[in-house]
């Protein structure tokens, strides 16, 4: 079972600029001011055309996503989540009232594929043994009540799942997107493997004509997969980090991925994620198994400072909200002061946030 990192060392004060000492394990020390207007309503046309921060040891610098392979070492392996989102936010009746309510699916509860776990609205008048009737006949039923809200739903379906998810469902944009999207713009050009419930952000930049490109310069690419779930983006309550507890998300990381990696690392080239969901399943699955393997499993690893990266060297990803697991993660990767001195020079620039807003190229902090 995949558990929550602890620091393998004693995580440092780190220093503000006003000279205050921060503790790095408080929820705090991951804040700051973001005006609602740079939080991105809607996805930038071409997807490429998004700006692109690359942030290392010195002075930030400033350009657009689609000179990445221009950007990125010729040695490179880009690591790439495959996934696709599913049509998870399902629309029906209760019964016997008739009443609207939703059921979001969360991930399957168990092996079986019509257990999952799920969220439901109205909670209040979705009890254990409530009843939901979709459009087609298909009808849900409420199980058992969990944590934070959530329920366990039976499905007991007319048709196969994917045609019922299909037909009934709809895609689950974030709840701040406040404005009409296409489905497709929600999903990564590569996207293979059904099972998410939200994007894997970093990714949305990527065009075929940027694949490409990428290929046309011998830049190596690997794939993988891991399940994005809704734990990822749930914020931190807490004071402390050790408070949060992360949601278990399910990865699959294929022989020719673990390979391509080992010969990577056995030449001194750097492992490049894309997306902080990349990076979890390659550093869960070393954290969880002691080593890169070929495996299905899940991980509810929280990477916080002073955690040992294993794996990789540099990471692809989106601008996150304050006090959010994704902050502390590459404040973790790249570290909090240079991580937060680039959000600050990110909001004075007017850099887009969150899943459909710019990016970042990360290196990993030296010690």
């Amino acid at each position: 079972m995949a558990r929550s990192a602890r620091p393998r060392r004693e995580a440092s004060r780190s220093r503000t600029r006003l000279g205050v000492d921060i503790d790095p394990l408080l929820a705090s020390a991951y804040a700051f001011h973001l005006p609602e207007a740079l939080i991105a309503q809607h996805p930038i046309e071409p997807r490429d055309a998004a700006r692109l921060m690359v942030v290392g040891s010195g002075a930030p610098e400033h350009h657009t996503f689609h000179k990445l392979p221009a950007l990125l070492r010729l040695d490179d392996l880009l690591v790439l989540n495959e996934t696709r989102v599913i049509r998870a936010r399902l629309h029906g009746r209760r019964e016997p009232s008739g009443g609207a309510c939703e059921v979001f699916l969360l991930h399957p509860d168990g092996s079986a594929a019509q257990h999952w776990a799920a969220l439901v609205r109205p909670a209040k008048k979705l009890p254990v043994g409530a009843r939901v009737r979709f459009a087609d006949g298909s009808l849900a039923e409420v199980t058992a009540a969990g944590e934070e809200g959530e329920r366990s739903v039976t499905l007991h379906l007319t048709q196969p799942l994917e045609a019922f998810l299909r037909e009934i469902g709809s895609v689950p944009l974030p709840p701040y997107v406040h404005e009409p999207v296409p489905e497709e713009d929600y999903q990564t050009v590569y996207a293979r493997v059904e099972g998410s419930v939200a994007a894997p952000t970093a990714g949305l930049h990527f065009t075929p004509e940027l694949l490409a490109a990428l290929e046309a310069r011998g830049i190596e690419t690997a794939r993988l997969v891991l399940d994005v779930g809704l734990g990822t983006f749930r914020p931190m309550t807490g004071e402390r980090l050790d408070q949060h507890r992360m949601h278990a998300e399910r990865y699959t990381i294929p022989r020719s991925c673990v390979e391509s990696i080992a010969r990577a690392k056995s030449a001194g080239r750097r492992v490049v994620a894309v997306g902080t969901t990349t990076l979890r399943a390659l550093e869960g699955c070393v954290h969880d198994h002691g080593a890169l393997d070929a495996v299905s499993d899940e991980t509810s690893i929280f990477i916080t400072p002073g955690f040992r990266f294993a794996v990789v060297d540099a990471l692809v990803t989106n601008f996150h909200l304050p006090r959010s697991t994704l902050l502390v993660l590459v404040s973790a990767f790249a570290g909090r002061e240079r991580i937060l001195r680039a959000y600050t020079e990110a909001v004075a620039a007017g850099y887009r946030f969150y899943s459909f807003g710019d990016a970042m190229l990360l290196s990993r902090a030296t010690e």
